[in-house]
This record gives C-alpha cells, structure tokens and sequence, in this order.
C-alpha cells in the first residue's frame, strides 16, 4: 500500500488539468511513511489514516453510483494483460445493449482514453504521475465529470499494478482482475491480496495458449486457492472466445 511504496505525492491530472494531489489525507503522505527514523507505528497509524479516508470517500461513491443506477466495475491487473483491448472489445459488442462509460487510470498519457473515445464511448482520463494506482477522491470528481445514463456501466480502468489497487475501494460494486496467460501462472500466489478481492477474474489472451506453455489448470486452482468463491471467463479480445459469457455477467449486474 501507500506507505510501503512511497507513492501518492506530486501532481495528478484529469484531461490535463494539473491538481496537487496528496490523497486529501492532509499534512501526512504515503512518501513521508519513508522518512528516516520514522516507526513501524507510526508508519501502520498514517496507513490506517489514508484508507479509513479513502473508504469515507467510496462510500460516498458507491451511494451516488446506487442513486443513478449505475454498475461500477474496477479493472485491475499489472501491466500488459490487455485491459484497455478487452475494454474496448467490449464497449463495441455492448452496442445497443448497454451503454459504457469509462474512466481511465494511468501514470502518463492519455492513449487509453483515446482509444476508448473512438469507440463512442464517453472516457476521462485520469494521470495520477508517481502514484500507482487510483484512489475513491479521485473518481469522485471524474463522477462529477461524467454524463452517465442511468442503468448504464461504468469500467474504471485502473492503474496497471497488483498491488497498491487491491487495497484502495473506489466505490465500485466489483474489482475484476485481467490475468493474461502471458504472464505466470502462479500470479495470484504472488500476488494474493489482488485476487482475495476480486469477485471475478478473466483469464485473457486465451488465443495465444497454441503458442505458450501457461498451464490453465495450474493457474485457475492457484486463484481459487487464494479465493475459492472466484469467478473465472477465459477470454480472447481477439478470436471473442469467452466474450458473450463476459457480456452475460455484465449484463446480469447491471440488471
């Protein structure tokens, strides 16, 4: 979390726009939890701040999501799993069936955003800079941003990292984790707090299994030894294998 990765501190922008942005957790930061000489007490007393803030503000999101009727999603994963394509693959398929609107979680750029914009989709895109993940604060004034139809989805892309983002609720009404077969299969060993909090897990990229040596057995019953109640979609954004059984589970939600 924060006060071990030193993350938090600096400028995040929205759209562009530069905000000085300290977790509105006021004089203490994730980065002063480095300080020489500062005590594991006082380290765990500052992290226990910044999270119980951080749930007042999810809270708040999570009832306005509820009043609008919105079905908030927090996509997690480390870099490379293809969120942002499968995102899109989605947001394309969802076509006169159920409107999307996105926000996008990254240190720099506004690629992703952009890439979403070109499907119809409404997106804002969120740089946090030297943080590494977003936080409740943050979404609350992307919502304030945002025109979203009532009934619709929202997918908050997060920052590609699995760790910082297992901790930190948005307000969002499931954290789904993207595990590409790219990656290892004992990602949720390593990496567990992620998968703990993960109601669903899409097992992505599943097209280039011909090509790999990524044990799909191996790598679900590592994920259901850390959560045994996970769900898991293999998918595919390119060949839209396990696409439509992704779609249904959206749509279940957001009914």
């Amino acid at each position: 979390m924060c006060t071990t990765c030193g993350c938090g501190t600096g400028e995040a922008s929205m759209d562009g726009v530069v905000h000085e942005h300290r977790h509105g957790h006021g004089r203490y930061t994730p980065a002063h939890a480095h300080a020489p000489g500062m005590s594991q007490t006082r380290m765990v007393s500052i992290e226990q701040s910044i999270l119980a803030k951080n749930d007042a503000h999810a809270r708040d999101n999570r009832q306005l999501l509820a009043q609008r009727g919105i079905f908030a999603l927090n996509l997690v994963s480390s870099p490379g799993s293809g969120k942002t394509t499968i995102l899109v693959k989605t947001i394309e398929m969802l076509t006169g069936r159920l409107a999307v609107t996105v926000i996008e979680g990254d240190q720099q750029t506004s690629n992703d955003a952009e890439r979403i914009r070109a499907t119809g989709a409404s997106a804002i895109q969120i740089n946090t800079g030297r943080g590494c993940h977003l936080d409740a604060h943050m979404i609350r004034h992307a919502l304030e941003k945002l025109d979203m139809p009532k009934g619709s989805v929202l997918m908050i892309e997060n920052v590609g990292n699995l760790v910082c983002p297992a901790a930190f609720d948005l307000g969002e009404a499931h954290k789904v984790v993207i595990l590409s077969v790219t990656e290892g299969e004992d990602k949720p060993l390593k990496y567990p707090d992620m998968f703990r909090a993960a109601d669903l897990m899409l097992l992505n990229k599943c097209d280039l299994l011909p090509y790999l040596s990524f044990d799909v057995d191996r790598a679900i019953a590592y994920a259901r030894r850390v959560n045994p109640g996970l769900a898991i979609i293999q998918t595919s954004a390119t060949n839209g294998a396990g696409m439509e059984d992704w779609l249904a589970w959206l749509e279940r939600g957001a009914a």
